[in-house]
């Protein structure tokens, strides 16, 4: 069912949405502002509560900001990794939830009943989200990343828990996702379910540019590496029996995140253990690890059309720092940006609105989202914090700052 996030007068102002007027439809209320009826977009990430798994959805405002506006049950719960001390970053993972804009699709992993969700999205108001089918079995334990092809008509999980790997689906956009054959495949982690973390879990999901590999990323136990997994995909979508496992370069540790390098046949990965490094997965010898000094945890990156440069977020000093990779996959620092200390910087996604592109972040630490305008290269700008707590609050409905997670966004085509 669809849960409210009305809130009172001093809520809807302290989240920059005066105006907004609360509506009810089939039991279903729902937060909106006078904005909404030219969204051009919207994000969504998960509570990943473990009584019920809960997607919540903002608005993308013509000028980039957000609006708050429903929270929708996955029928599913979700976990948090086994960790000392408990914090942010519950599932030790980019890529939670995902969307797809040619497919009009999102879909979020349920950790804690090792379930995926799927919705259908109405790109004339985007948070309007509709499950489609049942939640379905990720064929593995923890699920906690998710990658959809370029087109939207496949999807991929990655399982980080005692049963890990990765599986796949076809999208029926009536039905729901049914599984794929031959693409249920093991990583052979020693893990646990939960998960235990960040270091020895699994990652990220992402495929490459093609489209002809899908790669998943896991994180060392220092001094040991990590490495990127890498299961060639054939045309009906089935996987390679194994995975080529690619060691990150000298002085990489933890891959965590994974952006792809347009255009090239590389990768970034944020790397908690130094910063971020660089593969060439060209089998040349461009690849690099870059130190970023002073980072505590540089583990969630997104790429900018606009700028074409990089935007690294740190769940330890709250810095969102912007990287260059040059045509040679030379890297380097262009600046960094400071957040809020202590707001826990972990997802981040970047969407392209009215021609500019806007950096979303998820502060759990805050219970905040962050925008940030990226206006040229090296000239990022705070535009926004939208405040998480007052809403959900005072609609009943439960986040924590320890399990917040994921972060994606939809622009219509």
């Amino acid at each position: 069912m669809q849960l409210s996030i009305a809130a009172l007068a001093s809520a809807f102002l302290a989240s920059g949405l005066a105006g907004a007027v609360p509506l009810q439809s089939r039991g279903t209320k729902m937060m909106t502002s006078k904005t909404n009826s030219n969204a051009a977009g919207a994000v969504y990430f998960i509570t990943n509560e473990p009584d019920e798994n809960r997607i919540i959805a903002a608005t993308i405002n013509t000028d980039g900001t957000l609006a708050l506006d429903r929270a929708v049950s996955t029928r599913g719960v979700g976990s948090h990794g086994l960790t000392d001390p408990l914090g942010p970053d519950a599932l030790f993972s980019q890529g939670a939830i995902k969307a797809s804009a040619k497919g009009q699709v999102l879909a979020t992993v349920n950790a804690g009943s090792n379930t995926v969700s799927l919705f259908s999205i109405d790109p004339n108001a985007p948070t309007n989200i509709n499950r489609i089918g049942e939640a379905v079995s990720s064929e593995g334990e923890f699920p906690m990343s998710l990658a959809f092809t370029s087109d939207g008509s496949r999807l991929c999980v990655l399982n980080g828990g005692t049963v890990n790997g990765v599986n796949c689906f076809a999208v029926d956009k009536k039905a729901g996702l049914k599984a794929l054959p031959n693409t249920l495949r093991s990583l052979g982690l020693n893990q646990t379910t939960p998960a235990s973390g960040p270091a020895g879990s699994a990652s990220h999901l992402v495929f490459s540019e093609d489209g002809k590999q899908l790669m998943a990323s896991v994180k060392g136990v220092p001094p040991t590496p990590g490495m990127i997994a890498v299961w060639d995909v054939a045309d009906d979508g089935s996987l390679s029996a194994d995975f080529k496992a690619l060691a990150p370069p000298t002085g990489g540790l933890l891959p965590f995140s994974m952006t792809l390098v347009p255009g090239k046949n590389a990768v970034l990965t944020t790397d908690p253990g130094v910063g971020f490094d660089v593969f060439d997965l060209s089998g040349g010898n461009s690849s690099s690890a870059v130190t970023i000094d002073g980072q505590n945890a540089t583990c969630w990156s997104s790429f900018s059309t606009k700028t074409g440069n990089f935007y690294l977020t740190d769940i330890g000093t709250a810095i969102v720092t912007e990287v260059n990779v040059d045509d040679n996959l030379k890297a380097s620092i262009v600046k960094q940006y400071p957040q809020t200390t202590g707001a826990a910087t972990i997802d981040n996604d970047i969407a392209t609105v009215n021609g500019k592109d806007f950096m979303f972040v998820l502060a759990p630490g805050a219970q905040t989202v962050e925008v940030l305008s990226l206006d040229s290269p090296g000239n990022a700008q705070h535009v926004q914090t939208l405040d998480l707590a007052g809403p959900t609050k005072a609609a009943g409905v439960t986040i924590n700052t320890n399990n917040l997670q994921g972060m994606t966004a939809f622009v219509r085509e």
